[in-house]
């Protein structure tokens, strides 16, 4: 089985910054991509960054210039370093994962349990 944990959320001013931390862990072949969703209340889960296993990454146009994603690749880790946060900013934020497991070809999508950001004016 595979599991993603996430760290880092928490509450902090407008303005300030917090570092977000997802570990993959289990039977893990390969991950082709890394990526952060977000959700606020009453909206739908959108596509904060993504990072593939060749460098490329795509940032939602509100967060770009402030959101940097990364990733080590020798722990199974992706990271989002959010600076000048806002209050629209203020989501539950998850860890989102497609690998391919030990003895296997086929690719699965994987899913943190979430972390909730929170962005005070």
């Amino acid at each position: 089985q595979v599991q993603l944990v996430e760290s880092g959320g928490g509450l902090v001013q407008a303005g300030g910054s917090l570092r977000l931390s997802c570990a993959a862990s289990g039977s893990i072949f390969s991950i082709s991509v890394m990526a952060w969703y977000r959700q606020a209340p009453g909206k739908e889960r959108e596509l904060v960054a993504s990072l593939t296993s060749g460098g490329s990454t795509n940032y939602a146009d509100s967060v770009k210039g402030r959101f940097t994603i990364s990733r080590d690749n020798s722990k199974n880790a992706v990271y989002l370093q959010m600076n000048s946060l806002k209050p629209e900013d203020t989501a539950v934020y998850y860890c989102h994962t497609l690998l391919t497991k030990t003895g296997g070809r086929s690719q699965y999508i994987y899913w943190g349990q979430g972390t909730q950001v929170t962005v005070s004016s």
